[in-house]
């Protein structure tokens, strides 16, 4: 048994409530340097889980339409430029400032490909607000023809639209849970209208233990 847990369950014996009270750890911070793994959160997905998802279903996405613009033996085609309208959270979960960390870091992704340009979210945001739209709504033709000319007034034209899911799934066992985490991207191509859509997956498992007392 673990020294110090034995020492206060002593204590909590012999001197009552107090006693246990002082027993209290302490939490510390640690720099967490670029070798070391993530944390696994142990209630809810945390960055284990929505960086590898980000990871792959957006190098899916966006490998295929840059095999698609990219003939053999053909200069490089002009930078395409992508409007992301954000995170739509359909899991059991709260994404608190997670969300904005999946944005940022979509972001961040496709600004570094060198072949798609992010179009700036404050721009986004206020051509949404001038539309009256919600990001759901762009799923219509009319609504996007009507959020293109807003954007291209701004001078902030693009050629995709992309929007970004997150789905769960809860599976339930004697004392343990299994959490299905899907993040879905869906690139919209405002010319033709062609969508084309990428997933990725990952599984995680959350445990109760029992100490005994």
């Amino acid at each position: 048994m673990d020294r110090r847990y034995f020492l206060c369950l002593v204590g909590a014996s012999g001197f009552g409530f107090p006693a246990l009270v002082g027993c209290r750890g302490h939490q510390v911070g640690q720099v967490m340097t670029d070798d070391k793994k993530d944390l696994v959160g142990n209630t809810a997905a945390g960055a284990e889980t929505y960086k590898p998802l980000i990871d792959d279903a957006l190098g899916k996405l966006l490998g295929r339409q840059y095999a698609g613009v990219q003939p053999a033996a053909v200069p490089a085609p002009a930078v395409k430029r992508i409007c992301f309208v954000g995170v739509e959270n359909k899991s059991s979960e709260e994404l608190g400032d997670f969300k904005e960390q999946i944005t940022e870091i979509i972001d961040t992704r496709i600004n570094t490909s060198q072949v798609f340009a992010q179009i700036s979210r404050k721009y986004t945001e206020a051509g949404l607000r001038e539309a009256r739209m919600r990001p759901d709504e762009l799923f219509l033709p009319a609504n996007q023809r009507k959020f293109l000319a807003i954007m291209e007034a701004q001078g902030q034209p693009f050629d995709y639209l992309l929007f970004a899911t997150v789905t769960s799934g809860t599976t339930r066992g004697h004392n343990q849970t299994q959490k299905d985490y899907l993040l879905t991207l869906e690139l919209v191509d405002i010319q033709t209208g062609t969508p084309d859509k990428e997933s990725a997956s990952l599984r995680k498992g959350y445990y109760k233990s029992h100490k005994p007392w």
